[in-house]
């Protein structure tokens, strides 16, 4: 791996992830996603609460499942996308998340087994640091050092882990990288360029995170607006703020916390429905913006130029 780009070409390439709310395909598969995904944990819930605990914990498994593998083929849509290619269709991309997306479960183990193996030997250093184990004068003298080396250790692997393994490891995967090539290439990573990385995963999270504040704001303002107006001229019995529970990813029982008549007014009980359709786009924009990031930073710092 050798980049050409610069540092600010590479974040020139990460701020062009605004775009990524245009890909509805991306946009489709994540909703589905998130749908599917929250219907199984609800039906989880519902199962655990009647005391089945096997059917409970076998839809809360689907639910991960569903979530899993449906974000790995929203990443492959969103790869396709930053690469500059014509992006695949649902299905195609479902079908490749199928295939393929446990090769990042298998990365992660790999980088697992590492953590534990280094973790391991920091603690075999601290423990040879007992008076009793090395004596009066060596256990001290070898803390001295053991400190130092720990303290750099333990925080550069967070921020490697942090910056370069969890955003960039299913970038590279959904890329067509086999798992040891992965597994290499973010050890490069974190070897020569994590300050690099670390920087512009910040640039990342800040443009997600500013991009969810104007979502909220926007379906804030406009909830509000609508569940006051539903109140004085549709004339539901609820109060407005009752209304937006939707918008919190409140379902309908939120309504008979209120007492709400929900045999008597369909209104009420639509507008939460509404109002979940809406949260859930709320999640899906930021969502699609930070991986259509985390694609653009692997991109950029493996210098695939969009075709």
């Amino acid at each position: 791996m050798t980049p050409t780009r610069t540092p600010l070409q590479a974040l020139n390439l990460v701020l062009g992830s605004v775009e990524a709310v245009r890909n509805l395909r991306a946009l489709y598969m994540l909703l589905a996603t998130f749908a599917t995904a929250g219907l199984l944990l609800s039906m989880a819930e519902a199962s655990l609460a009647r005391a089945d605990s096997v059917w409970g914990a076998v839809q809360a498994g689907l639910a991960l499942f569903a979530a899993f593998y449906g974000a790995n083929a929203a990443g492959l849509l969103m790869m396709d996308e930053a690469r500059g290619r014509p992006v695949r269709e649902v299905g195609e991309a479902l079908r490749a998340s199928l295939l393929g997306a446990h090769r990042l479960l298998l990365v992660l183990v790999i980088v697992a087994t590492a953590y534990a193996v280094l973790g391991s030997a920091l603690w075999l250093l601290l423990w040879l640091c007992r008076i009793e184990v090395t004596g009066a004068v060596a256990g001290p003298a070898l803390f001295g050092l053991v400190v130092p080396i720990g303290v750099l250790s333990v925080g550069l692997s967070l921020l490697a882990l942090v910056a370069v393994i969890v955003p960039l490891a299913a970038p590279s995967i959904w890329s067509g990288a086999g798992v040891w090539l992965t597994v290499r290439r973010l050890a490069e990573l974190v070897r020569r360029r994590l300050l690099t990385v670390a920087l512009l995963f910040a640039a990342v999270s800040g443009l997600t995170a500013a991009v969810g504040a104007l979502v909220t704001a926007v379906v804030m303002v406009g909830g509000r607006v609508i569940a006051e107006a539903g109140v004085a001229i549709v004339g539901v019995q609820v109060p407005a703020q009752q209304l937006m529970a939707g918008l919190f990813g409140y379902g309908l029982r939120s309504l008979g916390a209120v007492g709400a008549p929900m045999g008597s007014t369909g209104h009420a009980a639509t507008a939460v429905v509404g109002g979940g359709l809406v949260f859930a786009l709320a999640l899906v924009l930021p969502s699609l913006v930070y991986l259509r990031g985390t694609c653009s930073i692997y991109l950029a710092l493996h210098d695939e130029s969009p075709e």
